[in-house]
């Protein structure tokens, strides 16, 4: 197969007998909008957002609402027919998908229905995946706020083989495609089920600990159950410190790290770690000594709108940091074992029961401080510890393993896309 020069900088050489052509001389676009009025939405046509849209999926598989029959006469012919490609071009730009019904959209998604006499959906869609990241570089480069107008994403040009080969391409990427995205699908079950284990192994360790030949007894709260008989049933503030973080205002923050104080905030605090990337710095005049994190402290998030979050917990391991006021810390001789107390089930339903209480999303330090734990003796404190640092780090190893395979799958399928869309493979 010869080539040619396509043209376009990001793209490089196309085969010999292929087109280059703008979108909307292969297409109709249709740009939506957004129902202004409550009595807008119904149970009547698919309203489809960039949320609907996932980049490893073909297919709107469901929608968040649906438009009334009077919503959708105010729409008026930007109803889109089923089988079109949709684009987000607004803030998120270049998620693709094709939709299998009837469906509006709002203001930022262009709607694509191909020529079928020119252009194949199914190949189109392909080639927008591979096309559209160049084309946000391209049009807006690095805005705060990405937008590719109508006027510009129809003037985006793509590659066109005949109808022949974009039926051969679209054939061998949807085969190829199901199958990693079966692969994928296998691997994000493994994960979910490691997690599944690794939080069935640290509720069994907190609440029974590690010798299952010893007596229990019951612990006389609901969601904790039997304990061992020797264990103790405390509240968290006989054992430990607490302090609800700092409240700031914008003029409190200060652009040179030199000038303040690193803070943490409640998305510091990621899967059971700290996460140091997106700190921001206070100044130091506005903090007192109390609101001062120490290495070992515990940092949890005590208010959120949601409440699956609330509770959250991690250990800092690094530095001297203030924390602010959706956080607290929790300063105490046993935060090594703590940590894995509020790793718990037993701590969601905790919380569970504080939320309900106060109608909020949100534990007061008042809550903290009446926490009801268990408590071994010390040496079995460090032995639970010790055996669940351990196990856990053995069992997260295996997940980040096959969070890597997912990548590296997830790259594969690009480039595989890429290639076949430009005519580089020989099918």
């Amino acid at each position: 197969m010869t080539f040619k020069d396509s043209g376009i900088e990001w793209l490089g050489e196309i085969p010999k007998h292929w087109e280059v052509v703008k979108i909307k001389h292969i297409a109709e676009i249709i740009t939506g909008k957004t129902p202004a009025l409550d009595s807008e939405w119904g149970n009547s046509i698919l309203f489809v957002t960039p949320t609907d849209c996932d980049l490893d999926k073909k297919y709107i598989s469901s929608s968040l609402r649906k438009l009334s029959q009077n919503g959708i006469q105010n729409f008026n012919s930007l109803v889109i027919p089923k089988n079109s490609i949709l684009v987000t071009c607004i803030a998120s730009i270049g998620k693709v998908a094709i939709n299998l019904k009837e469906v509006v959209t709002n203001q930022q998604i262009n709607a694509v229905i191909p020529d079928i006499e020119l252009a194949l959906t199914d190949f189109i869609f392909y080639q927008l995946l591979t096309t559209m990241p160049f084309a946000e570089r391209y049009f807006c480069g690095y805005n705060t706020l990405p937008i590719l107008n109508k006027s510009e994403f129809s003037n985006i040009k793509i590659p066109l083989p005949p109808i022949e080969e974009q039926k051969a391409i679209a054939d061998f990427l949807d085969s190829k495609c199901k199958q990693i995205e079966s692969f994928v699908d296998k691997k994000q079950r493994l994960i979910t089920l490691l997690n599944e284990k690794k939080q069935a192994l640290i509720n069994e360790c907190i609440s029974k600990g590690l010798n299952k030949n010893v007596n229990f007894k019951d612990s006389g709260i609901e969601h904790l159950g039997a304990i061992p008989t020797h264990w103790e049933i405390l509240k968290l503030k006989y054992v430990a410190l607490t302090n609800i973080g700092l409240v700031y205002t914008p003029d409190d923050i200060v652009e040179n790290s030199d000038k303040g104080y690193p803070l943490l905030r409640a998305n510091n605090i990621q899967n059971g770690k700290i996460d140091y990337q997106d700190l921001i710095y206070i100044k130091s005049e506005q903090i007192e000594k109390k609101q001062i994190a120490s290495i070992g402290d515990l940092l949890m998030c005590v208010r959120n709108g949601s409440e699956n979050l609330l509770g959250k917990t991690a250990k800092i391991q690094d530095g001297y940091f203030s924390f602010g006021a959706f956080t607290a810390i929790i300063k105490s001789q046993f935060n090594d074992y703590f940590y894995w107390i509020f790793q718990t089930n037993m701590l969601r339903k905790s919380i569970a029961s504080f939320s309900v209480s106060n109608g909020i999303g949100q534990i007061s330090q008042e809550d903290i401080k009446n926490f009801i734990i268990p408590f071994p003796p010390l040496q079995e404190q460090k032995q639970i510890t010790q055996f669940l640092d351990s196990e856990i780090s053995k069992i997260d190893s295996i997940i980040g393993k096959i969070k890597k395979q997912i990548e590296l799958i997830k790259e594969y399928k690009s480039v595989l896309i890429n290639q076949a869309v430009c005519g580089r493979i020989n099918l």
